[in-house]
């Protein structure tokens, strides 16, 4: 089985990336990396996958840029006095999966000119992440719909409640492959995480 690169993106920020990623990683027993972190930095997203993955194979590879502040990546950046350079974002060299998980959403700035989206490759396979709320049926439309006029391998993961009027025309719109659904769980933990991992596994 030959070893792909899945990026995590979401339809916004706070829909349930970093559970998604956890439990794909989970699933793959994946790689994990974050290429830019902006806040939280002693409780990075890193940290947070890292916990709640239980195989022995993944490895957690180091933010590219890991920012003080919990802001928009280009204004942290500008913030802590440095500029984004995506030349100097080196995908990690691994033997396995990788799981990349993004920052916010695909058109969240990196710098004055490029955003999350220049980082993903022709190559991976883009999961993006959806939740409901008023406004989330357009912000998952074009999400989705920017990455398959590019020809991106792309599927849906839904995080959170079931909302089936919204579901239905989504599926109706884009017609891409649903992996899953993360429901609201009380906690997430190692334990949690295997379960949903075992669902996601044979989508993936």
């Amino acid at each position: 089985m030959k070893n792909n690169t899945y990026f995590i993106t979401g339809i916004s920020t706070e829909v349930g990336k970093t559970i998604a990623s956890a439990i794909i990683t989970e699933a793959l027993e994946a790689d994990y990396w974050k290429p830019v972190q902006a806040g939280e930095l002693d409780h990075c997203d890193t940290d947070k996958v890292e916990r709640l993955v239980s195989n022995s194979k993944s490895k957690f590879h180091p933010n590219a840029y890991a920012l003080e502040t919990p802001m928009s990546p280009h204004a942290a950046a500008e913030i802590d006095n440095i500029t984004i350079d995506i030349k100097k974002i080196k995908v990690p060299k691994t033997s396995n999966h990788l799981v990349i998980e993004g920052a916010g959403g695909l058109f969240v700035p990196l710098n004055n000119t490029q955003t999350v989206f220049d980082l993903i490759k022709p190559n991976y396979k883009v999961i993006v992440v959806s939740r409901h709320y008023l406004g989330s049926i357009n912000h998952t439309l074009l999400t989705i719909n920017v990455l398959k006029e590019k020809g991106f391998d792309v599927s849906l993961v839904y995080s959170g409640n079931e909302h089936k009027s919204t579901e239905s025309i989504i599926k109706k719109m884009t017609n891409v492959p649903v992996i899953g659904r993360i429901d609201e769980e009380p906690y997430f933990d190692k334990n949690v995480v295997k379960e949903y991992a075992e669902l996601f596994k044979d989508k993936l």
